[in-house]
């Protein structure tokens, strides 16, 4: 999470926030889940998942992934995300949407797309990139056949 954080490159996060911070921003409660994958007994990435909102919202579920740069292009995010999507079907959700997918990220959002979500919405500049100045972020959805 550290290395994804100070990156700045993906997630709005403070890059100066300590490790119980981004625990307490990361670790799901139940009924939510945080999960990680592990190769050769290392950590090379981390999901989260549960209700996109409260109350009235909770019908559709969202989910964030990071994967260490070493790691990357190895299929990680693949079944990190295929892990997110099952476990929101099985729990009978609505759909996922990602409320803030960096457009710069073309990786992520070339995988979020094989994977049946589509660009719904982009806030432009919402997201200052560190190299790029500000960037748009993309509002995506996966809506699961009933």
């Amino acid at each position: 999470m550290r290395e994804v954080i100070q990156a700045q490159e993906t997630f709005a996060y403070d890059p100066g926030m300590t490790a119980e911070q981004a625990y307490d921003v990361w670790a799901e409660v139940p009924p939510g889940l945080t999960v990680v994958a592990v190769s050769e007994g290392r950590v090379v990435g981390t999901a989260k998942m549960g209700a996109n909102q409260a109350g009235p919202g909770s019908h559709v579920s969202t989910a964030s992934f990071m994967v260490a740069a070493d790691a990357r292009g190895q299929g990680v995010g693949t079944s990190l995300c295929r892990f997110a999507l099952s476990w929101a079907m099985e729990r009978a959700y609505a759909g996922m949407q990602f409320n803030a997918v960096v457009e710069s990220n073309t990786a992520a959002v070339r995988l979020y797309q094989r994977h049946g979500f589509t660009v719904i919405g982009t806030v432009p500049g919402a997201f200052a990139h560190p190299t790029l100045g500000r960037v748009g972020l993309h509002v995506m959805y996966y809506g699961f056949q009933s």
